[in-house]
């Protein structure tokens, strides 16, 4: 099977101003993606689409292909699966036909190569349509969740069928992380969505969960690092 991982990484960041570029204990952030595709096993290919100039230099000296991405899939609105279908149908042309899609956000610098292994085979072993990465919940809708309602009240999110009093007691739920999506050409270009298809996941614990948004993230990822260097 040709295993080929993305990599999504544009120039604007309102949040973190070039964000996928900024240092991280030393490296670009980028670059922690990038390595990880390259040292996974079933990764043939890694590609890095980009509409930013230096971002595409970073990548091409670590030997990721460059796709250019349009402008107009480099905005704050432009849908991700738009880009994901744009990168597709660019490395069909180019290379050919391909088995498995592999995103792999520039902003989860802290994934393992196990975990892109573990989406690749959990999605085949499952006969799922695309799987993602999730960790454990520290807030559950069923119990210390809540929205709005009439007369300025409020209420849980969902309404268990029985009263519970501990948060243990409430079905286990999960926050999807940015960490992996392992999924197939066909399906991302069939359809509009993750939840249109079959889904999967596997669970990593929160220290490799961290999705860099702001500076509090980014300083969050760089303790655990410097933590682990420590070791």
């Amino acid at each position: 099977m040709k295993n080929y991982a993305f990599i999504f990484a544009r120039g604007g960041s309102k949040g973190l101003p070039g964000k996928n570029i900024k240092p991280l204990a030393g490296k670009p952030l980028l670059e922690y993606s990038v390595e990880a595709a390259i040292a996974s096993p079933s990764i043939d290919r890694v590609f890095v689409s980009t509409d930013d100039i230096e971002i595409a230099e970073i990548a091409k000296n670590l030997e990721a292909t460059i796709i250019d991405r349009p402008k107009n899939l480099a905005t704050d609105s432009s849908p991700e699966w738009l880009s994901w279908r744009h990168a597709i149908e660019w490395v069909k042309a180019k290379y050919g036909d391909f088995d498995s899609f592999v995103s792999l956000p520039a902003t989860s610098p802290l994934r393992s190569v196990d975990d892109i292994e573990q989406a690749l085979a959990k999605r085949l072993s499952t006969n799922a349509d695309i799987c993602i990465s999730v960790t454990a919940a520290s807030r559950s809708p069923f119990f210390n969740m809540v929205k709005n309602s009439e007369n300025g009240l409020v209420e849980l999110v969902n309404e268990a069928e029985k009263s519970i009093e501990r948060r243990q007691d409430s079905p286990e739920v999960f926050d999807i992380t940015t960490v992996v999506y392992a999924s197939t050409p066909n399906f991302i270009l069939n359809n509009w969505g993750i939840f249109s298809g079959k889904v999967t996941s596997i669970s990593v614990p929160k220290e490799r969960a961290i999705d860099i948004d702001d500076i509090y993230d980014f300083k969050l990822a760089e303790v655990i690092i410097q933590g682990l260097k420590n070791e």
